[in-house]
């Protein structure tokens, strides 16, 4: 019966994450193609949805672990789906964040085309992607990639932020519009330190290794693999 309600709520976690990706993409997206609806899709329908995802599991695991006292291994997993639970609804905070910033960016002109930011939204859907499967798998090498993939993302946001900077010493009225897509480059950044939270999770839950806060060299991430 225990293994049952632990599916369950691996399951609840996989529907949270294509829900929080979706929102992420779509956010990113109505920047892009300036599409009012789907800044009001993220907001108004999807966000609502990710608050309750955000309760249940939090509810079902706090349930779990007063039922069954469970012990070692199965501890660990229960400890590191209430983890991801959070993870993936202040992810899909980032992503509410992001289409509020669209509203203000769709209504004015565009200072640059974008390609930094789909690319950043990008690399982060597949850090989450990689993560959930590494989740699902126990794939512990998985996970250490998408936390080494997170200075991907890092320089991304870098390379936004030099580029922006020389619009604003040259054109002082595109200030407040850099400073949104700056805003947004710093959400994505941060969904991208999310998924490598869900990946440092589940390097915990297979090994017992807490490597969150530890920044460990190459050498030491390949023997955990």
């Amino acid at each position: 019966m225990h293994e049952e309600k632990l599916q369950a709520i691996k399951d609840k976690l996989f529907a949270f994450s294509a829900l929080a990706s979706s929102m992420v993409e779509k956010s990113v997206r109505s920047i892009v193609t300036k599409d009012e609806t789907l800044v009001r899709e993220v907001i108004e329908v999807d966000e609502p949805k990710a608050n309750e995802f955000d309760h249940t599991i939090e509810r079902e695991t706090i349930n779990f672990i007063a039922l069954y006292q469970p012990e070692a291994q199965t501890l660990r997993n229960v400890y590191m789906y209430a983890k991801i639970g959070t993870d993936l609804e202040r992810l899909a905070d980032h992503a509410v964040n992001i289409a509020q910033s669209a509203g203000y960016l769709i209504a004015r002109p565009d200072i640059k085309p974008y390609i930094d930011l789909p690319r950043m939204s990008q690399e982060s859907a597949k850090m989450l992607a990689d993560a959930m499967t590494a989740f699902s798998t126990q794939n512990t090498s998985l996970a250490i990639n998408v936390v080494e993939r997170d200075d991907i993302v890092d320089q991304l946001e870098q390379q936004i932020l030099r580029e922006l900077l020389t619009y604003m010493m040259a054109d002082p009225s595109t200030i407040d519009r850099a400073l949104q897509i700056l805003f947004v480059s710093g959400n994505l950044e941060r969904v991208a330190d999310l998924a490598t939270n869900i990946a440092e999770d589940v390097v915990f839950a297979t090994t017992g290794r807490l490597i969150r806060h530890h920044r460990l060299s190459k050498e030491e991430l390949n023997k955990l693999r």
